[in-house]
């Protein structure tokens, strides 16, 4: 079988675009960062955030460190 198209038509491909709609459920109509449950734009957030992440990525390497430490 061979293809009798040109080469162009079949490298095209029918991608189409649409706008938003706003009655959707995926889009939130208030503006970004309405649907989480922390406000981002706080003074301290980025202290907070980083503080936080520091801990919980620091705590098993602790934990490590307390359970070869301690008296068997």
């Amino acid at each position: 079988m061979r293809v009798t198209k040109a080469p162009s038509m079949i490298a095209c491909r029918g991608f189409r675009t649409s706008a938003a709609r706003l009655s959707s459920p995926y889009h939130y109509p208030e503006g970004p960062r309405s649907n989480i449950p922390f406000n981002p734009l706080t003074k301290f957030f980025a202290l907070k955030y980083w503080g936080t992440m520091a801990f919980f990525f620091g705590l098993p390497f602790g934990i490590a460190v307390w359970q070869t430490k301690k008296n068997k």
